[in-house]
């Protein structure tokens, strides 16, 4: 039974059940929350992350408004399979799951890897996609993409010498402001404690690190073509998919909108989690985006 076949919605990540689907020969592990809504929500999650990694503080509040359902990647967590090591490939899976669903458009909320995920899917089926929100990501080609393996692990060996979380040098400036951010985002991935999903093998995590190489190396798109409305948003100091190809997609996606969050790096929607979920609700809703903190 899926939470849309409830009389009371889920309305927390925290509680919401992991389920399978299975479609193109995959067992997609996913959760869903929220109303019902003819036009969910669907949430592309980032390098080496499986459904544990969504950040409840952005899921929960979209969640009031809308259906949200969140996806493992093939070969990533509980979803069966052998990761892809093309974006493209990545993109044509969840192509398929969100028709395993039943649904026929979707609004899509991406970060990082997701965000390219997400722009081969709107390039490839845009039939299937109505609203896009890009955060943390670059386009194909951009300059500095195909360094991200090489951040990651750097940012990982000095995470494991200080006993922290790699997400915590990965996302976040290591200022005090950014320090206390990156706490307070790894403290609330640990709410969930029941039905915690299965963690990214190594081998699924290197082929993901493959698939964004090539994305980097790749020939550049037509963003002209995505002509879905769009919503980017990220830090002014983004490490690991430099801030400046956020302003390099909105150059190229016409009629698209920018949020910068100052101070702020990689996470910048989850250090800046409350002023990002009402611009995201607000652009849902096709509402003016307020933004207080943010630069547009």
């Amino acid at each position: 039974m899926s939470s849309r076949d409830t009389d009371r919605p889920i309305r927390s990540y925290r509680d919401a059940p992991t389920r399978s689907v299975s479609a193109a020969g995959v067992n997609f592990a996913y959760r869903e929350l929220g109303p019902e809504s003819d036009v969910p929500v669907v949430f592309l999650v980032h390098l080496a992350a499986n459904l544990d990694n969504w950040d409840p503080a952005v899921i929960d509040p979209i969640a009031r408004h809308h259906h949200v359902i969140t996806v493992d990647y093939r070969g990533v967590g509980a979803s069966s399979g052998v990761a892809p090591v093309t974006v493209e490939a990545m993109a044509e899976d969840i192509a398929s799951f969100i028709r395993a669903l039943g649904h026929r458009r979707v609004d899509i909320l991406s970060f990082s890897l997701g965000g390219m995920v997400a722009q081969a899917l709107a390039l490839r089926h845009p039939e299937l996609v109505r609203k896009l929100i890009l955060t943390g990501t670059g386009p194909a080609g951009g300059k500095g993409i195909d360094k991200v393996a090489g951040v990651t692990y750097y940012d990982m060996l000095r995470a494991t010498l200080a006993r922290k979380d790699p997400k915590e040098f990965l996302f976040f400036n290591r200022d005090s402001v950014g320090k206390s951010a990156a706490s307070s985002f790894v403290h609330r991935l640990e709410e969930r404690t029941a039905d915690r999903d299965a963690p990214i093998t190594i081998r699924a995590f290197q082929r993901q690190l493959t698939a964004i190489k090539r994305w980097g190396r790749s020939t550049p798109a037509d963003l002209s073509r995505i002509s879905q409305p769009t919503l980017i948003a990220n830090g002014d100091h983004d490490r690991m998919v430099p801030s400046v190809l956020s302003e390099d997609l909105h150059r190229r996606i016409p009629g698209s909108q920018l949020v910068i969050y100052p101070d702020a790096g990689h996470g910048g929607i989850f250090q800046y989690h409350d002023e990002f979920t009402s611009a995201a609700i607000d652009f849902l809703a096709d509402r003016p985006i307020r933004t207080s903190s943010a630069e547009r």
